[in-house]
């Protein structure tokens, strides 16, 4: 009767391996080959110098950035009631998303610079800085920058003979650039430009910034590989 016990663990035991061996096997091979593969965003090539001066007074320039993923975008003082982007979602969906990996490299900074509703720069930020303290939980200005400067000049932007600075009564103010997100990577390049005006593009712009953070842990894996 032990015999027969023990022949009968046996089978169990062997049955077990064959219907779940060659499963184990494939998940042995495939971590062991793990790679970082994935869609990379494509380089639409070098944005603008550009340049600003935030709500504390302090000047930057891209050169500050370096280490940073960006993403540029336009409000105005009307905010939040009546603002170019859905500022709501890009609170909810990116910003507190991002902010509790404000540290590592590669993480987000936001720029938003001001304007008057047409499209004019504007040197008072009050009113954006303090709506963003008010209506931001866990608002932090060194994250998410509030920027006066000329951002014409960085969205004067071409590709294919096609530019962002576009005109026409569709757009907030008459001014399409009012509307875009810019995403520039560690090297000032435009890697994705979306509308803010809509739920859905923001959410498609959080998974951009994603995949470029990707991007920068395997580009650091490989460089660990090398030394």
């Amino acid at each position: 009767m032990e015999v027969k016990g023990a022949v009968g663990r046996v089978n169990r035991i062997l049955i077990v391996l064959l219907l779940l061996g060659p499963a184990f096997i494939l998940i042995l091979i495939s971590s062991r080959n793990c790679s970082h593969n994935f869609k990379e965003l494509d380089d639409f090539g070098l944005a603008d110098n550009y340049a600003f001066i935030d709500a504390q007074g302090v000047k930057y320039t891209a050169e500050d950035f370096k280490e940073y993923s960006v993403l540029i975008n336009v409000l105005q003082p009307t905010c939040p009631e009546n603002c170019s982007v859905s500022f709501w979602h890009l609170n909810h969906l990116i910003y507190q998303k991002m902010r509790d990996k404000s540290g590592k490299e590669g993480s987000l900074r936001i720029i938003t610079f001001v304007t008057d509703g047409k499209g004019n720069r504007m040197k008072d930020l009050s009113a954006v800085s303090d709506m963003l303290k008010d209506q931001v939980e866990g608002y932090d200005p060194n994250i998410w920058l509030v920027a006066s400067g000329d951002p014409k000049k960085l969205y004067n932007f071409e590709h294919n003979d096609a530019n962002l600075l576009q005109q026409g009564e569709e757009y907030y103010g008459g001014e399409a650039f009012q509307e875009l997100m810019m995403l520039l990577d560690k090297n000032n390049h435009l890697r994705m430009v979306l509308s803010g005006k809509s739920e859905g593009m923001i959410r498609r712009m959080r998974e951009h910034v994603a995949l470029l953070k990707k991007q920068y842990d395997k580009e650091n894996a490989e460089s660990v590989k090398k030394n």
